[in-house]
């Protein structure tokens, strides 16, 4: 799974790096200990990265979602 934040030059650094652990599923507890800020920055570079605006595109190759009968690849 990749994933793939765009319009992410209009974020800081800080910025991304909470929007990433935010949309990865991490609790703004969990990001403030990662990073070692408080949980309040965590709020407002989340809140401020969301006004700046940007999307968040989960890219997850074909046969990982299970689609596809491995034994019919080739056939047509």
């Amino acid at each position: 799974m990749q994933i793939e934040i765009r319009g992410a030059e209009k974020l800081s650094f800080r910025e991304r790096q909470v929007v990433v652990l935010k949309e990865m599923g991490h609790s703004n507890e969990q990001i403030a200990k990662k990073l070692k800020i408080n949980v309040s920055s965590v709020a407002t570079l989340y809140n401020r990265a969301k006004s700046k605006g940007y999307q968040v595109v989960i890219v997850i190759p074909g046969d990982h979602l299970g689609l596809f009968d491995p034994g019919e690849e080739g056939e047509d």
